[in-house]
């Protein structure tokens, strides 16, 4: 009888133990369960760190393993959130309508109350009435249903139509961009249903949850440490035995397995739904964390962004993409939080807040020359992976592939 698949990859016992002790140890040191050595702002922080890992574990699967680069990813990282939020703004103001109504002389009918929560939620683009994409808002279930098929069906949709046409490379990266700009261009028009520029606020506030955001942002960390638990255990999956083997074959050598007679078109589809689909997940973890959702959030910049973190991580490691987006967002923290004290040169200072982003992309070139593998190389030194100096010409396109002098025996 084989041995359970985790039990059978000690490296996914490594992260999920240090998962469990990073979530431990904030939970005991927070404001909410432990010694309020951490604030509960910093464990939001914290804990919207994790998701940022969720969603980066998802861009390696598609970009690190199978060889698309998506600069579109985080759209469904915001169209998750904009479903989940969808239904926290209902619900809360629904108590806050029930409540100022609550002391009217005549009980207000089902419809009076309906109209008032349209007014309290879209008077502020000038209007009162519910779009038709708000025909669940009132139900949780369907909400999270959204989550998963919203982000779902536009990624199997624009998938199915990207590969079957084979379009890839730079060209499928551009595709994915003018996606990503198309939506963010149609969210921030007030017609989009979801109040354009404004976004959704509040959403922090959890309905009927009496307990405060001390106790609640401990949660939300639990919540996205879960998540990324089950989401990093998921990817290990997809990525082993041959399944696995194919995908990262597409990666290398796509003309060669297609000529093999696998399915080119349906493992990319796959793939690329699947990592659409956490992403969405993440980001319903996420913005209840951040507490508004934007537009903004879902602009080309940030799909970029995304794909700089794995870089700096190490693609193609999982573990790396995990290390590159925490590395990134606590070090972004620090130096937009006005943490870094700015640098006086007498001709002219240096503000970290505005000098970040270059700080960035100056990162990112260098990891890209120099250091290809990105800080997931340093683990594998320390794990003493660093692959033997090995001679003779490959046989097949792979790493892996075995070499002149080795084929005997």
């Amino acid at each position: 009888m084989s041995r359970p698949f985790i039990l059978r990859n000690p490296s996914i016992l490594v992260f999920l133990a240090a998962l469990a002790a990073f979530t431990l140890g904030v939970t005991l040191m927070s404001e909410a369960f432990g010694s309020g050595a951490i604030s509960t702002s910093f464990v939001k922080t914290l804990g919207k760190t994790l998701c940022l890992c969720l969603v980066a574990l998802a861009m390696d699967l598609v970009w690190g393993y199978c060889g698309i680069l998506s600069l579109g990813h985080f759209a469904f990282f915001g169209l998750g959130g904009y479903m989940v939020g969808m239904w926290l703004m209902y619900a809360r103001t629904e108590i806050i309508v029930a409540e100022a109504m609550a002391n009217a002389p005549i009980p207000p009918t089902d419809q009076e109350v309906v109209d008032a929560i349209g007014t309290q939620i879209f008077g502020v683009v000038g209007s009162s009435d519910f779009p038709m994409i708000w025909y669940f808002a009132s139900s949780l279930p369907a909400q999270l249903a959204l989550v998963v098929l919203v982000p779902g069906l536009l990624a199997l949709v624009f998938g199915w139509l990207a590969f079957r046409s084979r379009v890839t490379g730079v060209y499928l990266s551009i595709l994915t961009q003018a996606m990503t700009l198309a939506l963010s261009l149609y969210l921030f028009q007030n017609e989009s249903g979801l109040r354009g520029n404004n976004g959704l606020s509040g959403l922090q506030n959890l309905p009927g949850v009496t307990a405060g955001q001390a106790t609640v942002s401990i949660w939300f960390l639990w919540a996205s440490a879960a998540a990324l638990a089950l989401g990093y255990v998921l990817c290990a999956w997809v990525v082993s035995g041959k399944f696995g083997s194919v995908v990262r074959g597409i990666r290398d050598d796509e003309a060669r397995v297609r000529f093999l007679g696998y399915s080119v078109e349906g493992y990319k589809l796959f793939i690329f739904t699947l990592t659409a689909v956490i992403a969405a997940i993440a980001g319903a973890l996420y913005y209840p964390q951040a507490g508004i959702i934007n537009p903004g959030e879902v602009a080309p910049i940030a799909s970029i962004y995304l794909a700089v973190w794995v870089a700096i991580g190490g693609r193609g490691r999982l573990y790396g993409a995990v290390i590159g987006a925490a590395f990134v967002s606590i070090v972004s923290t620090w130096f937009t939080g006005g943490l870094v004290p700015s640098v006086p040169l007498g001709f002219y200072t240096i503000d970290w807040v505005d000098w970040w982003l270059v700080l960035l992309g100056l990162s990112f070139v260098l990891v890209t020359l120099f250091a290809p593998k990105g800080i997931g190389g340093l683990v594998d030194l320390v794990a003493g992976r660093i692959a033997p100096d090995r001679h003779g010409a490959d046989y097949g396109p792979d790493k892996g592939s075995k070499r002149q002098g080795e084929g005997r025996g």
